[in-house]
């Protein structure tokens, strides 16, 4: 029987296996969205990301607001399909596509039975793929939901400008990141209480350390006012950070 998208949503972050892959001494490999990682996402999003059930509420308001009949929607690094699920809740039209990039086959894979679970308003189709090799055409909405920082920067702007171009006027880009601070001192401040906030979620000091060994050279944050700069830059006129809680935020763009 098929479930409610935002039933669907609060089942994948509820998901019962617990992220401890970096629990025991690691060998220093990168991180990588792998089938390991893939088994455990959901609690390792609902413990490191503050605030990302409200960033996917929101998606859902955004999608009532700005998807139009006839229309694309694309949500570039899909993961499991969160995202996918929750523009599908808010679309009120049948006739609109909702096209869902990864290029984890692990991902797409614990994807596949998320999107297959919910009857949707629209269609939702799997591509498994670089997201830079994606056209964007027609589109009303496009969603980069923490997957931009896993790019190369070089790679950032003339995505951005691909998307725009792609974009139909009055036509919304929600991005959400983590960012880092110009202020060094600010930046070691807010690190540190993200830190705490995983602490207090059940990691342990190792957890955390080696975790952020891993990430080092695969995510790389940017400011808040270098996204701003990138999303001019590729012609959005209508820009603002709409959600922040320590060093994650999540910007609006309007074409």
């Amino acid at each position: 029987m098929s479930k409610p998208a935002l039933q669907l949503m609060r089942n994948i972050l509820m998901n019962d296996k617990i992220d401890n892959l970096y629990a025991s001494q690691q060998s220093g490999q990168p991180f990588s969205f792998n089938h390991s990682v893939a088994e455990v996402f959901p609690d390792m999003i609902k413990r490191s990301v503050p605030g990302y059930d409200k960033i996917l509420r929101n998606i859902t308001r955004l999608s009532s607001h700005f998807v139009k009949p006839d229309t694309n929607c694309y949500d570039l690094g899909c993961s499991l399909g969160a995202a996918s699920l929750a523009m599908s809740e808010g679309i009120q039209h049948q006739d609109v596509t909702i096209v869902a990039v990864d290029n984890s086959d692990a991902m797409l894979a614990k994807c596949k039975p998320h999107i297959d679970a919910f009857k949707h308003k629209c269609n939702i189709e799997l591509i498994h793929d670089n997201i830079q090799n994606i056209s964007i055409t027609n589109a009303s909405m496009v969603v980069l939901n923490f997957t931009l920082q896993f790019l190369p920067t070089n790679d950032r702007t003339s995505l951005l400008g691909e998307i725009y171009q792609g974009m139909n006027d009055d036509g919304v880009l929600l991005i959400s990141e983590k960012i880092c601070f110009e202020d060094e001192t600010i930046n070691q401040l807010i690190n540190k209480l993200h830190h705490q906030f995983k602490s207090d979620n059940g990691y342990s000091q190792l957890e955390i350390s080696q975790k952020r060994d891993a990430l080092e050279d695969v995510l790389i944050p940017q400011t808040l006012e270098q996204h701003i700069y990138n999303l001019k830059d590729a012609g959005f006129k209508h820009i603002d950070c709409w959600f922040q809680q320590y060093n994650f935020v999540s910007i609006i763009a309007i074409k």
